[in-house]
């Protein structure tokens, strides 16, 4: 198979294998799992550009900042967002490397801290339902509303949640120092959790904002700027599935644009679940026409290799 670009979406719970353990060496130790099957891609010839979720982790940050609210300062969301860039990239990093080093190969790899330019106007802003961090009480959220100008919402007699808009991604802002690092064989880490939104002003200038935005259609639009070969998204499952987790449950090996469309107004997709993937990976298909695919950590090589995976073609 001829050298390819391949963007790799993975989530922010791979990092997690178990909700009762997560401290930071046991998010390394999944890194380190991943990073094995991305070891193999780079060892066949690819160039390589990975983008991760980060929701389990800005979540800790920030049940950090509430326990100490009395003595610290509230982290903005934005700023949150950077954090985790900057240690997930770290776990990575080393991961990498320390897999290269044992199969004997020594590219370079690095994280770019990356911001996500999105429109003050979205429609999102007006209307924040994207909820974040833990659970609170009644009051704890007024708090927050009265202190911070959170806005929070009831969820379902669990207790009170952050909500927070979620706004579409319009461009990447390190995008040439992306493309330049490919164009270097780096090995390159970006668009970490959705990216750090942005909006630039009419004289350019930029200011973040507390939101939230889609990991999946953000690495979707890094990909079509990159004009990637090929856009891979790394889930929990091995392969996308109609009817899941019913008798009839059936697994798709390859589908088209159109497909997938339809089984998306049939309701087959879980919002917040694979919905946004399945829609990541068809904006990219049709936008480039290169192929997409839909797996687990354990099959990113065998998707290219062995027929694991789902993939999207148009």
């Amino acid at each position: 198979m001829d050298s390819k670009l391949i963007v790799i979406a993975i989530g922010g719970n791979s990092l997690i294998e178990d909700p009762k353990h997560v401290t930071v060496s046991a998010q390394y130790e999944a890194a380190r799992k991943t990073a094995a099957h991305i070891a193999k891609l780079v060892k066949a010839g690819h160039r390589v550009v990975i983008a991760h979720g980060n929701g389990p982790q800005v979540g800790y940050i920030l049940l950090r900042a509430e326990f100490s609210r009395s003595i610290l300062h509230t982290v903005p969301l934005d700023s949150c967002v950077a954090d985790t860039q900057g240690a997930i990239g770290y776990q990575l990093q080393m991961a990498l490397k320390n897999e290269f080093n044992r199969i004997h190969l020594n590219p370079q790899v690095a994280t770019v801290v990356t911001q996500v330019e999105v429109a003050d106007d979205d429609p999102s802003f007006q209307k924040p339902s994207k909820p974040i961090g833990s659970f609170m009480s009644k009051e704890d959220a007024q708090y927050h509303m009265d202190k911070d100008g959170w806005v929070c919402t009831e969820d379902a007699g669990r207790g009170y949640r952050r909500v927070v808009a979620s706004p579409k991604p319009k461009a990447i802002v390190e995008i040439d120092t992306i493309r330049t690092m490919l164009e270097n064989r780096i090995i390159v880490i970006a668009g970490g959790g959705g990216g750090i939104p942005v909006v630039r002003d009419e004289e350019g200038y930029l200011t973040g904002r507390e939101a939230v935005i889609d990991k999946d259609l953000a690495a979707a639009l890094m990909a079509k700027e990159l004009k990637a070969d090929l856009f891979v998204i790394s889930t929990a499952v091995e392969k996308v599935c109609l009817n899941f987790g019913k008798p009839d449950q059936k697994t798709l090996d390859s589908i088209t644009v159109e497909e997938a469309e339809q089984y998306i107004s049939e309701g087959h997709f879980a919002p917040g679940s694979m919905l946004p993937k399945v829609q990541a990976i068809v904006d990219f298909v049709r936008s480039t026409g290169n192929e997409g695919l839909i797996t687990d950590p354990e099959h990113l090589y065998g998707a290219l290799y062995e027929g694991k995976g789902t993939k999207v073609v148009r």
